[in-house]
């Protein structure tokens, strides 16, 4: 959970498609899989850390490729000594603690330092909004991994977060994003979910924010596959999963790829399965909550 600003965006919300591939069309009495959207969601990261944002910046490009591979502690202490002077910095700190709190289930004791630090440091609406986005969104990954019920602080803390953020701000698209994971896994509401990823999805167009758009494709696609609309769904799942490959965004492919799986054709689910299965290992078991979704008789979560 995005970040960053690269060539060949998807499409803006409005326009959300179930348009597909020739290779991918399937018959329309195929039936949709009896498989509930995989959960808990993730969310992209501060868009300041997105790949892409400064291609001729060092750092940036060491933190994306440790990001990307799930090691978020090393990415985090390149981002130690500028955090704590500079507020995007900590915030980004803060941000990468918080998503691998998300991917392992581990960590919460330091991503609350780390966003208390970002919090103190905030010194203008922006920055405060996106410290709030982010502790609305460790709230959140508490609450849909079991940890602990964190809902109400979540809410709190998004909807600071939307009162603070200018609705042209760039932080504004990933913070719709996140509202819309609270309302179709905290309160149950598909329709706003489907609004707020909409909006999400049309201002990660605007800004190029490529990793934000995979979060999108794959969630409104989990919102087709829910109301019966396969080809909707295989289509905005098989655009999430060539994003995050072009990108090599590689801790976030097996969960494309088994959320591709739930869509595809009998004949191509395995194949699908099993690729995830073996990228799930090869990232050493993360994310932690995708193993009951590959096991060989997947529970509905």
């Amino acid at each position: 959970m995005a970040d960053t600003a690269m060539p060949g965006s998807a499409e803006s919300a409005d326009s959300v498609s179930s348009a597909e591939p020739e290779s991918s069309s399937v018959p329309e009495s195929t039936a949709v899989p009896a498989v509930a959207p995989l959960v808990p969601a993730v969310a992209p990261l501060v868009p300041a850390a997105r790949p892409g944002a400064d291609d001729d910046d060092p750092l940036d490009r060491a933190v994306w490729r440790l990001r990307s591979r799930g090691c978020w502690d090393d990415a985090a202490a390149l981002l130690e000594p500028h955090a704590v002077r500079h507020a995007c910095a900590a915030l980004r700190r803060a941000a990468l603690l918080v998503e691998r709190c998300m991917f392992t289930a581990t960590g919460w004791a330091a991503a609350e330092d780390a966003l208390r630090s970002a919090e103190a440091l905030a010194a203008d609406d922006d920055e405060r909004g996106g410290a709030a986005c982010e502790r609305g969104h460790l709230a959140y990954a508490a609450t849909v991994l079991g940890v602990r019920d964190r809902a109400d602080e979540a809410r709190s803390a998004l909807g600071r977060a939307a009162a603070l953020l200018a609705p042209a701000a760039v932080g504004r698209p990933l913070l719709d994003f996140r509202r819309g994971l609270m309302a179709e896994h905290v309160a149950d509401s598909p329709d706003a979910a489907r609004a707020a990823y909409r909006r999400a999805h049309a201002g990660a167009t605007a800004q190029g924010d490529s990793l934000l758009l995979s979060f999108t494709w794959r969630h409104l696609a989990g919102l087709a596959l829910r109301d019966g609309e396969l080809a909707e769904a295989r289509h905005g799942f098989a655009e999430s999963l060539r994003i995050r490959e072009e990108l090599g965004f590689l801790v976030g492919t097996a969960p494309a790829l088994a959320a591709l799986a739930d869509a595809a054709p009998e004949e191509d689910a395995p194949r699908l399965r099993a690729e995830a299965a073996r990228l799930f290992r090869l990232m050493g078991g993360v994310p932690t909550w995708l193993a009951d979704h590959l096991s060989p008789h997947p529970a509905a979560t």
